[in-house]
């Protein structure tokens, strides 16, 4: 049975009940950016394979290198050349008393050796002063000795990265749950896995409603608003971790709604609509919908509330299809749909991607303000404000109206006004939903 009047927490709960994590797919690890991993990823390979150099310079030991100094340094016979992406010396190549093996960074460190001296700390095989660089090969001047002068000493393990000093093969590398983002996948490029198991990333098909939108770049007559809502709820569902389609703006008709909406949803795991809510004679998403219904699904459907909050009191929530799409149903006004949002929607797309935590992080900030903010009994109000972290506190941008969006796009946080409170004096500690 409706109820007349739902709470905040009453219609997520509902949505968040309604709503199940997609179905785990294998993918490549360019194609699972953004997604949630369902398996831990154990390492198999040591990370480093193998000890290898942080430095171009000498593979020595540490005894033939003791006391070197710019005035006595240790002179040490160079027995070849190690570069990245070798095998090393020939097998029957140690590096023994006396003697050095010239390597590049991340080559593998040579049998015999126990550190690595950076070109710099040598002459690097002229016979003349500190080197610069390491030269190459086939640029060493004809008068090169084959010797090298050691300028300073170094401790076992100098400039050396042992093998799986990063992770260990058995070590857990990533835990189910973790969001795939750029170190993750080059992660799991390092130790080896091509491919993962994860959630995919929620396909979010988003559509404003109204006769009176105008595509930003087309010029208005009168009566006329640009659509800003498909944009910023299309940008607000990437930002959440979503494949986001925006919908060109649908006309006040009802039948023309649901046929647009029947079209989209073979690209849809969730659709978010705006607009259209209310009790006005042409709300056309609630005249297009409320009668439609899962036919094999009791209670589907969606249904159209009245919440105990401001911005947004009215809103839509249900299911609809053949798969039973997830369907959230926002007000029109611009800052009631962008609030609407950040409380609904986006918790929905985030359990749609597996993840446990879906909310926003919150804070207690002390309300900077030159008089008491108010707000109405009975309602839980969300105000745009600007929060400073350093300071502890938060101050309120622009006014309570619902279609000021010039206020929204400074803020970085909604203040929170408790359903019981109906003014908060300046310096009270409140709740604060931070969106940056």
């Amino acid at each position: 049975m409706s109820r007349t009047i739902w709470s905040v927490d009453e219609h997520l709960d509902d949505i968040l009940a309604s709503v199940r994590p997609l179905e785990p797919i294998e993918l490549q690890l360019p194609d699972a950016q953004g997604c949630v991993l369902v398996e831990d990823v154990v390492v198999e390979v040591a990370l480093p394979p193998f000890d290898n150099s942080s430095m171009d310079g000498y593979a020595v030991r540490i005894a033939d290198v003791e006391g070197a100094s710019e005035e006595f340094p240790a002179v040490l016979t160079v027995i070849g050349d190690v570069a990245a992406g070798s095998a090393g010396l020939a097998d029957d190549q140690v590096v023994g008393p006396g003697q050095a093996a010239r390597i590049m960074t991340g080559a593998p460190l040579p049998a015999g050796a126990e550190a690595v001296v950076p070109v710099e700390w040598t002459d690097g095989g002229t016979g003349e002063g500190p080197a610069a660089a390491m030269r190459a090969h086939s640029d060493a001047p004809e008068d090169a000795t084959g010797e090298v002068r050691v300028h300073r000493p170094v401790v076992a393990g100098a400039h050396v990265r042992e093998r799986g000093s990063d992770v260990k093969p058995g070590d857990l590398a990533l835990a189910a749950g973790s969001v795939v983002g750029p170190p993750q996948i080059g992660l799991l490029a390092a130790i080896g896995c091509a491919t993962v198991v994860v959630r995919p990333r929620p396909r979010v098909v988003v559509l404003s409603t109204g006769s009176e939108l105008v595509q930003p770049g087309e010029q208005l007559t009168g009566g006329q608003i640009y659509d800003s809502n498909s944009f910023a709820l299309t940008a607000a569902a990437r930002d959440a971790g979503a494949i986001a389609y925006r919908v060109g703006a649908v006309a006040d008709d009802a039948e023309t709604l649901r046929a647009t909406i029947e079209d989209q949803l073979i690209r849809a795991d969730i659709v978010v609509t705006t607009g259209g809510v209310s009790v006005g004679a042409y709300d056309v998403v609630k005249e297009a919908l409320s009668s439609v219904g899962d036919e094999d699904e009791p209670g589907g459907g969606v249904e159209f509330r009245k919440l105990a909050m401001q911005p947004g009191k009215p809103q839509g929530f249900g299911s609809i299809g053949p798969d039973h799409t997830p369907l959230l149903a926002l007000p029109g006004n611009p800052v009631s749909s962008y609030v609407s949002f950040e409380l609904f929607v986006r918790p929905a797309i985030r359990a749609l991607m597996g993840l446990m935590d879906v909310h926003r992080p919150t804070a207690r900030a002390r309300l900077s303000a030159e008089k008491a903010l108010t707000s109405p009994d009975g309602r839980r109000q969300f105000l745009r404000g600007r929060y400073d972290a350093e300071a502890g506190t938060v101050t309120p941008v622009g006014g309570s109206g619902s279609h000021l969006i010039a206020a929204l796009a400074q803020a970085d946080a909604l203040i929170v006004v408790d359903e019981d409170v109906t003014s908060v004096e300046p310096g009270t500690e409140t709740d604060v939903v931070l969106l940056g």
